[in-house]
């Protein structure tokens, strides 16, 4: 995160909720001006407003549209409401910044995607791990060729939060958050971090996907997913698995990756991100965030100094940041774009396909 990149511009949110203020605090950093937000209800809008610092609530998307003051929106409500809203934005001209899922279909996160670039607005996705200094440098170690060949992949991300019938959310109505929940929610950041990291595609993949939990405080015949496994192989020949949990007892966010490469492996773990683990046949490590160990691509994001812990604010905040500068017409290494949610939504889809039919889906 380099400097106030948002120094002026308009910002609206839409949707108040644990998103919202974490988007509306990043663009505060950024340097942005919080104009308005617009939720469910127009009362809803005005204490979300309140609570979070913007200039005003809005009682609708397009009343808040229509407030020329704003640059760009942040759309930070449930997955289903994404499509529609994020089109509206871009229609208005503006750049966009919309919560994952991009979309709950990959015809609606590919007509997204088209929208944007013929548009020629910016759109952005929070794929914001990719924003770690670690993860920038376990890519550079990568595409620099130190781990050697890619041969397997170790990849999970698991939570407990939605682990008992009593716990509850939304993302668990199908109509709101899709019919992928788990996976589309937390494996797409999955995903997303393993291709960004390899440079490498997933190709194919076999998956189980599981329902513990069908009934829930407010939600009966629960049907998205509560967990997924996943085999799969890659364009370079490598091959690995996935999992991927919201009912993992003890793990609040935890991220982790491990590849294996012919000379040296790596290992990183979100809720540790302050040390890369490089795996060797003689004299494995952990490398620190540091200045002066760390390449050029981690040292762009590290804000605070070595021994001064820093973690997914900051990175949400770099994320945040970037997009703004991109808006602005500066090219970003690393920003994932609607494209990169439009690879997502594709990986989901293929999920719940193989699930279904037993069988390898090829992307």
């Amino acid at each position: 995160m380099t400097g106030l990149t948002g120094a002026g511009l308009g910002v609206g949110v839409v949707g108040g909720g644990f998103m919202a203020q974490m988007h509306s605090r990043s663009a505060r950093l950024a340097g942005a001006r919080l104009v308005g937000l617009s939720s469910s209800t127009p009362e809803r809008a005005a204490e979300a407003a309140q609570r979070l610092g913007f200039e005003r609530g809005y009682g609708s998307l397009e009343e808040l549209l229509a407030d020329e003051s704003i640059d760009v929106v942040h759309v930070c409500t449930p997955n289903a409401l994404h499509a529609e809203q994020a089109a509206a934005v871009i229609a208005s001209g503006r750049d966009v910044v919309c919560e994952k899922p991009l979309a709950t279909t990959v015809a609606d996160a590919t007509a997204l995607t088209e929208q944007a670039a013929t548009a020629s607005v910016t759109g952005t996705v929070p794929f914001v791990y990719r924003f770690h200094p670690l993860v920038r440098e376990a890519r550079e170690r990568v595409a620099r060729g130190e781990t050697g060949r890619l041969l397997t992949v170790t990849a999970s991300y698991l939570q407990d939060w939605l682990l008992t019938s009593e716990d509850d959310n939304w993302r668990v109505d199908a109509d709101l958050g899709g019919a992928s929940r788990a996976f589309a929610d937390i494996g797409s950041h999955l995903v997303d971090l393993v291709e960004f990291v390899t440079g490498d595609r997933i190709s194919r993949i076999a998956t189980r996907t599981r329902t513990f939990v069908t009934d829930r405080a407010e939600h009966a015949r629960v049907t998205n997913e509560d967990a997924a496994a996943a085999v799969v192989e890659t364009a370079s020949g490598a091959v690995g698995t996935l999992l991927v949990s919201q009912v993992a007892p003890g793990r609040k966010n935890r991220l982790h990756l491990e590849i294996a490469g012919s000379t040296e492996s790596l290992a990183f773990d979100q809720e540790h991100p302050e040390t890369l683990w490089l795996g060797r046949r003689e004299g494995s490590v952990l490398l620190p965030r540091d200045e002066g160990q760390n390449s050029e691509a981690a040292n762009r994001y590290s804000v605070a100094p070595s021994g001064h812990p820093q973690g997914y604010p900051e990175a949400f905040a770099s994320f945040v940041a970037d997009s703004y500068a991109a808006g602005r017409g500066a090219s970003i290494d690393g920003l994932p774009t609607f494209e990169d949610g439009l690879r997502a939504a594709v990986v989901t889809d293929a999920v719940l396909r193989a699930a279904a039919s037993d069988g390898w889906v090829d992307l």
